[in-house]
């Protein structure tokens, strides 16, 4: 069992270097009909987009991208190291899920894009980095949870 939880201590504290090359990692490819080029998009230059045309969905989104998962990384290595107690992992759960809504809001805005036809979009590295990190963020929590022998979480 020790074994298992130095594994989760060392996957988690990866995901903080992990997030910022994510945050900066191209998120997708955008161009506005096949004749001029593609921009890549970030998570770092749609958040600078969205502060300069719509302050509350840029304080939405850097909530969900930037705060909440490195908020539950950090939460987790302060659980991991026994500097935090173990009561903190429903509420560090939240804030996964927190994080995963901005997965979900990127995707749709992919969909969206194409679907109306009128330009190009094309997924990049980035989004499966950023989607991997979530993703193995909220998998090390649940692992810890059932690991630190508290009771589930209800739902």
């Amino acid at each position: 069992m020790a074994a298992v939880m130095t594994v989760l201590k060392f996957a988690n504290l990866s995901l903080l270097a992990l997030y910022p090359l994510a945050w900066f990692a191209p998120l997708m490819r955008a161009g506005i009909l096949p004749l001029f080029g593609m921009s890549e998009i970030s998570v770092i230059s749609g958040l600078q987009s969205l502060w300069r045309s719509d302050i509350f969905l840029a304080l939405l989104v850097t909530c969900f991208a930037l705060f909440a998962p490195y908020l539950k990384t950090i939460g987790l290595a302060l659980v991991h190291f026994r500097i935090a107690r173990k009561r903190l992992l429903p509420a560090l759960e939240v804030l996964g899920r927190l994080a995963m809504a901005d997965v979900f809001l990127i995707a749709l805005y992919v969909v969206i894009a194409k679907g109306m036809g009128l330009g190009r979009v094309e997924t990049a590295w980035g989004l499966y980095l950023f989607t991997a990190c979530i993703l193995a963020s909220l998998a090390i929590g649940y692992l810890t949870e059932r690991r630190s022998g508290l009771p589930p979480v209800t739902r």
